[in-house]
């Protein structure tokens, strides 16, 4: 049976605000990192204790060093904890435990009501988002791995890739299979859905094939020949064009008007590319590579100049394991998160270029972030088989978060991260 609980202080610091430097306020302890923040949120997070009923617990709570809480002061932690929330959600950061194997994919629905995720052990699991996050449903259907998971635009449909080479399409309310997709003859590693308009979905897989399907008729209309497999598929806002991270290093776009023209390519990224979205205002591209860059491309049909790349930002990953790392905008594309092997969820500001969030957690390689469609939440799913599902701070609280990580490397010595850091605070407080 999946269960979900809030997590524990020393599993999961609170997702309003967790210092950038992961090894400063993760190994060292808040107070070796000198962040006023995590200071606070670290007596936060022992002050705090709930009884089954969602009440305070009126008993001392102790500090690691044995001090303890006076009960004004811990009635204050308790109100300020309450204040300071930004969602809906039941706890500030919620687990959810149930799939059986790594998971790969999840993704909210539009009303962000539920959140769907798949896994290798061959599920779709469906989770309320609000309350106590029970896992309300699991779909079966696939015979392999679910590599990629997307609702349909009104969230009447579910949508899924499977290393068993097919796309299937699902009913959530019901939890059965609608049409099981067959075309490919390799695996699928990746899939998308139109945003409007006409039902279309790309598939590509590793036959080095880009598909594209009409769900009114539900086949295959035309295929997309490449020589190398395809990584990761998605459309333009307009559905308009098709884009395709391949094994080669090189993204392929696709124009659906002119279905035999020879596609456009962009190049830049050294290494296969296993993750691509668009922003929601259908300008940008960003891209995950094996080359540890996310890159961040004009698309723009009319955009001049050759060299389409506009910003390579670092810190996410990717390590022997290979896996097939997302990366995704959140609604107003104001934040960037992409998946990466070194257990983190690394979250990018894009008013600022700066990584404004590395949140510590997980075990094992972080395959996929999502963002909530109405609020600042996030879920990461990743191969430790959990799920994460938790809120962000306001803008104020990314900006601390840079701050902090200022703090943490001069704690280092100083050097360009610093600096730039620094520059990232000013140029933010300036702008406030």
């Amino acid at each position: 049976m999946a269960q979900v609980a809030p997590t524990a202080a020393g599993d999961l610091p609170p997702l309003p605000h967790v210092c950038t430097s992961a090894r400063a306020c993760a190994d060292w302890g808040a107070a070796a990192c000198g962040c006023g923040s995590c200071g606070t949120r670290a007596a936060m997070s022992w002050a705090i204790a709930r009884t089954g009923d969602g009440q305070a617990d009126h008993k001392r709570q102790r500090y690691s060093g044995g001090a303890e809480l006076v009960p004004a002061l811990q009635e204050q932690l308790i109100n300020v904890q309450h204040v300071n929330r930004k969602s809906g959600l039941f706890g500030p950061t919620m687990l959810l435990s149930g799939h059986e194997g790594e998971a790969f994919c999840g993704e909210f629905s539009p009303d962000g009501r539920t959140l769907a995720t798949g896994s290798f052990d061959k599920t779709i699991q469906l989770w309320q988002v609000y309350g106590e996050c029970e896992n309300y449903g699991q779909m079966k259907g696939h015979g392999n791995a679910i590599l990629e998971t997307h609702w349909k635009h009104d969230g009447t449909q579910l949508y899924t890739c499977s290393a068993d080479k097919s796309v299937c399409v699902w009913d959530p309310e019901t939890g059965k299979r609608l049409k099981k997709l067959n075309g490919h003859t390799a695996i699928v590693n990746s899939m998308q859905t139109s945003r409007r308009g006409v039902p279309y979905l790309v598939s590509g897989g590793d036959d080095g094939t880009t598909k594209l399907w009409d769900l009114r008729v539900r086949r295959c209309v035309h295929t997309f020949e490449h020589q190398y497999q395809i990584l990761a598929v998605s459309f333009d806002d307009p559905s308009e064009r098709i884009f395709s991270g391949s094994l080669d290093n090189t993204v392929l776009i696709y124009d659906m008007r002119m279905r035999d023209k020879d596609p456009e390519v962009l190049e830049g990224h050294t290494d296969s590319i296993t993750g691509l979205d668009v922003s929601k205002d259908g300008n940008f591209l960003a891209t995950n590579a094996m080359d540890n860059t996310v890159r961040i491309w004009d698309v723009r049909p009319f955009a001049g100049g050759n060299n389409r790349c506009l910003r390579v930002l670092r810190g996410a990953t990717h390590n022997f394991e290979k896996n097939l790392l997302r990366v995704r905008w959140s609604q107003k594309d104001a934040m960037l998160a992409a998946g990466s092997a070194d257990q983190n969820v690394n979250i990018w500001d894009m008013r600022q270029l700066q990584l404004a969030y590395r949140l510590p957690g997980h075990t094992g390689s972080v395959n996929e972030i999502c963002f909530h469609p109405k609020e600042p939440i996030i879920a990461s799913m990743s191969s430790d088989r959990l799920v994460f599902m938790g809120e962000l701070a306001d803008e104020w609280g990314a900006l601390c978060s840079v701050l902090c990580a200022s703090r943490c490397a001069d704690m280092w010595g100083g050097g360009s991260a610093a600096k730039s850091l620094r520059r990232a605070w000013h140029g933010s407080s300036k702008a406030a």
